[in-house]
């Protein structure tokens, strides 16, 4: 155990943006850190900082001479034409290796990612196999530390559920800056909040997301009564400092002094203690007391000659907030276009209230001119914005957007992905609306947006359609769900953990069918190189795949018993399961191991 990387005194600016002003901050063996902060505070700097890809303008950052930084970015770049093996193979190009000892590590990475086809081309993939390939391309680079930025982003409910249930085995240290609360309060042991209402620049909590919302709270609440405590003893040396010039004279320097230090602290603690205020978004709803605003009967839709849904009626009211739930690929955002009129269904029919308002916010978004200030994004060519019948100034407007004045007049290309989605939030807004349809609303939102988006939709009066893999909004925000299994078919759900558990079925015998199949590729490969074993490993070495299936499906056995709903409220029950499903686990990562040493020996 040792520090892996350590920042002192570390600054960092782009222009005349200043990110970090003397942060120093350590990192050590066997951390899991989930890495927060507001959009635009930095985090995805300070990744690329540890990584040795950007550099400070002052300070240092030094990292443990043996140790291995990995880096995976937000959007994943990958070769033109390149294929599944080739970009796992380049990964290893600059390590000290034979080459079946590179060929071995590409093999057992394939299976464990789930990968049957290693010939299969990369811009093939869906966004969330993309997503599984970067992560394989970072972790059979055998990091000491991986950074993460946003590694949830483009993966469905069950692959960020097969990403934490990896992270929680794996042998390395990570930081991963996510939104993803649940996520969070999952796979991390240690919660760092990277925020100027700190005074050190960051927050630290030993512990999981659940724990660092208690202590950042107790924090907050700490400094509040600070702020109270000072300013009595501001009021009361300011009238001390404006006493009879005689009276002052009688006084200590010493006291005069502390005097006016006691204001500047006042007024640093007061900046930071607003800067805690978060985020004003409310929607205007139209006030429409129709009951019926959207009305389906029979939806069916295919593409590409694949049946995605079949059998759809909905019908939408004010108040009513659905979630659509299923895998990338199974038709939601096509769902979300036949309601909104953009396609048309192959069979049924979409019924709209007369004049109905319909707004959507899309996970691809409208296009942000880059060259305008942030006061033309947010205003126009005007100071003032009109919003339920009242007026604001472009000041106050931008505020409730977490802007500050220094802001309004930069232009939108030096904001951050966040920044910039809380305008288009802002722009969206302004509209009365009846029936609001958001399609993955969450990207580059920061955990404090995401918490009072969601209290703006709780309030919405109308209704709502909501598309989106962050776990914690579906279950604060829906009131009933729509699932889409794949094969066309839709089931209507009374909570995200019903869908769950009904789906979990359809996925394992998916999962298994794949198994068997590279299993079978797996039995021919060893066929041919099993020249350096004895007869007891080259047995071994065939069933090893069937042993490791074997293994996963004892795992996914104590990941059920694990996830069972009386167990939560037994503690004692609930440490029971999880170690056994722990020990499940470390026995697939030891059955891999010794495949990878069977195969290395093979090969010799």
């Amino acid at each position: 155990m040792g520090t892996l990387v350590t920042c002192n005194a570390v600054e960092k600016h782009f222009g005349t943006r200043e990110l970090f002003d003397g942060l120093s901050i350590s990192f050590e063996d066997g951390e899991r850190v989930g890495f927060l902060g507001p959009n635009g505070a930095g985090k995805s700097t300070l990744l690329k900082m540890l990584a040795g890809l950007e550099q400070a303008n002052s300070g240092e950052v030094n990292r443990r001479r043996s140790a291995r930084m990995v880096y995976l970015e937000q959007e994943d770049r990958f070769t033109d034409g390149a294929t599944i093996e080739q970009v796992l193979t380049e990964a290893l190009i600059d390590q000290s290796m034979e080459a079946y000892e590179r060929d071995t590590q590409v093999s057992i990475t394939l299976s464990k990612f789930g990968y049957v086809d290693p010939n299969q081309r990369v811009d093939a993939l869906s966004g969330g196999w993309r997503k599984r390939l970067a992560l394989a391309r970072a972790i059979i680079q055998q990091p000491d530390l991986l950074l993460l930025d946003e590694p949830t982003n483009h993966l469905d409910l069950e692959g960020i559920q097969w990403l934490e249930n990896l992270l929680l085995t794996a042998p390395f240290s990570f930081i991963a800056v996510s939104h993803d609360r649940y996520f969070l309060d999952r796979v991390t042991t240690r919660v760092v909040e990277l925020n100027p209402i700190y005074p050190d620049g960051y927050f630290s909590v030993s512990g999981n997301y659940s724990m660092f919302l208690e202590k950042r709270a107790d924090y907050i609440q700490a400094k509040l009564a600070q702020e109270v405590t000072l300013t009595n003893i501001v009021r009361r040396e300011d009238a001390f400092l404006k006493s009879k010039a005689k009276a002052r004279r009688s006084k200590s320097k010493v006291r005069i002094e502390e005097a006016y230090k006691a204001k500047d602290e006042l007024r640093d603690l007061k900046q930071r203690n607003a800067q805690a205020v978060a985020a004003g978004l409310d929607f205007q709803g139209t006030g429409r007391q129709s009951k019926k605003l959207l009305l389906t009967k029979g939806l069916a839709k295919s593409l590409g000659g694949k049946l995605l849904f079949k059998d759809v009626s909905l019908m939408l009211s004010p108040g009513m907030r659905l979630g659509i739930l299923g895998a990338n690929g199974s038709g939601k955002t096509t769902l979300v276009r036949v309601l909104t009129g953009d396609l048309s269904p192959d069979e049924g029919t979409v019924e709209l209230a007369e004049k109905l308002r319909i707004v959507v916010f899309d996970q691809n978004r409208e296009t942000l001119p880059q060259d305008v200030t942030l006061r033309e994004a947010l205003a126009g060519k005007d100071d003032h914005v009109d919003f339920r019948g009242r007026n604001f100034h472009i000041s106050a407007w931008s505020k409730r957007f977490l802007f500050t004045m220094d802001q309004l007049d930069m232009p939108v290309r030096d904001l951050s992905g966040g920044e910039q989605a809380r305008i288009l939030i802002a722009r969206l807004m302004l509209q009365p609306v009846d029936l609001l349809i958001l399609d993955e609303p969450t990207n580059d939102l920061d955990i404090t947006s995401l918490d009072v988006l969601e209290e703006s939709l709780l309030d919405f009066a109308g209704a709502i359609v909501l598309v989106t893999h962050d776990r914690f909004m579906l279950d604060r925000v829906c009131t009933e769900f729509i699932g889409l299994c794949g094969d066309g078919s839709v089931g209507h759900y009374g909570d995200r953990t019903q869908w769950q558990s009904r789906n979990a079925g359809a996925v394992d015998d998916a999962a298994k069918k794949s198994k068997a199949k590279k299993t079978k590729g797996k039995a021919q490969q060893s066929k041919v190189q099993q020249g350096g074993l004895s007869a007891s490993e080259k047995s071994e070495l065939r069933d090893m795949e069937t042993t490791i299936l074997e293994a996963d499906e004892r795992v996914e056995v104590c990941r059920k018993a694990m996830e069972e709903p009386d167990v939560a409220g037994d503690h004692i029950e609930a440490e029971k399961r999880w170690k056994e499903f722990h020990v499940a686990q470390q026995q697939v990562e030891r059955l891999y191991a010794r495949w990878e040493e069977l195969e290395a020996k093979a090969g010799s």
